[in-house]
């Protein structure tokens, strides 16, 4: 990909000098010759890269250095022909990335712009990799939901929000009927396209607001916020059906049938974390009880 570079110099000669020399090193080079007009260019068009005077007619190069940094993801070279007074400390705290005295050979810019360059696609893949890292602790290996630990991460996160605000928040605990027997049965490698399709089927159910994880081994907890207790309970029909409408083939021509069963619940304050889950735990237990494939709310009365 060609990289583009801004050129803020108020001086034309060097201006257009330092343009066609940075044109023919294979860069996609633009001008401007103010910092005003730089911040134009720049609302209309990506840069990777601006190089400029520091010395400027209205806004001087550093408030421009600053303003860049505050509003576009843009490296800067700042140049400046009076060392006395400006340093490098200064144009490094307004986000400079390089710093060069004029006059400047534009062989040694060429340099300092290929490195500026070169540590910044070295922080964006840094960043990239942070970020990859970050999601595979929070995320579950097999079905990409999140993982139990992020879960009650979340679920500080949405009783603080319930506290703060008062907005409802539901807790949906569901578990796969049979579960073992169907993994003795047909091996492990078919359970886990089992809890693989399930936690799509999850997915597909819910809004972009609400959250699925894999709780642990073929338990599934989804916390939805904004949410009463009677609404959790459609959202949980919702995905016991669409799960019982789905047909697994762990062998050639034998088609099977999976269910759920789930237990829901409302948070009440001020209660604790532990109780809220072991209300939705004992909800889901209930399913099981009365006969699996079904859903079942308990209210926080009921735990009295």
């Amino acid at each position: 990909m060609e990289k583009a570079v801004l050129i803020v110099d108020d001086d034309e000669a060097i201006r257009n000098a330092m343009h066609e020399f940075i044109q023919a090193a294979g860069f996609n080079a633009h001008v401007a010759n103010c910092a005003e007009e730089a911040l134009d260019v720049l609302a209309d068009r990506k840069f990777h890269v601006v190089i400029t005077d520091i010395i400027l007619p209205g806004l001087d190069g550093l408030e421009l250095t600053d303003r860049i940094k505050k509003k576009h993801d843009v490296d800067v070279i700042v140049m400046t022909g009076y060392s006395g007074d400006y340093s490098y400390e200064e144009a490094i705290s307004k986000g400079a990335s390089d710093f060069v005295f004029k006059p400047v050979k534009f062989e040694e810019l060429l340099l300092r712009l290929k490195r500026v360059l070169r540590e910044r696609q070295l922080t964006q893949e840094r960043n990239q990799m942070l970020g990859k890292l970050q999601k595979l602790a929070i995320t579950d290996g097999l079905t990409k939901l999140y993982n139990s630990r992020h879960f009650y991460n979340q679920m500080e996160l949405e009783i603080d929000r319930h506290n703060r605000y008062g907005h409802p928040c539901s807790l949906l605990l569901l578990d796969i009927d049979h579960f073992k027997e169907y993994n003795d049965t047909y091996g492990h490698l078919e359970g886990d396209k089992v809890l693989i399709r399930i936690a799509q089927i999850i997915q597909s159910c819910l809004r972009k607001m609400d959250t699925a994880y894999r709780y642990g081994g073929e338990e599934f907890t989804i916390i939805l916020p904004e949410t009463n207790g009677v609404e959790a309970e459609i959202v949980a029909q919702r995905i016991r059906t669409s799960v019982e409408a789905e047909k697994f083939y762990p062998e050639p021509d034998q088609d099977i049938k999976i269910s759920i069963s789930i237990g829901v619940t409302q948070y009440h304050s001020p209660e604790e974390l532990s109780t809220f889950v072991n209300r939705a735990d004992k909800a889901m237990y209930t399913s099981k009880q009365n006969g699996r494939n079904r859903v079942t709310m308990v209210f926080v009365e009921e735990t009295a």
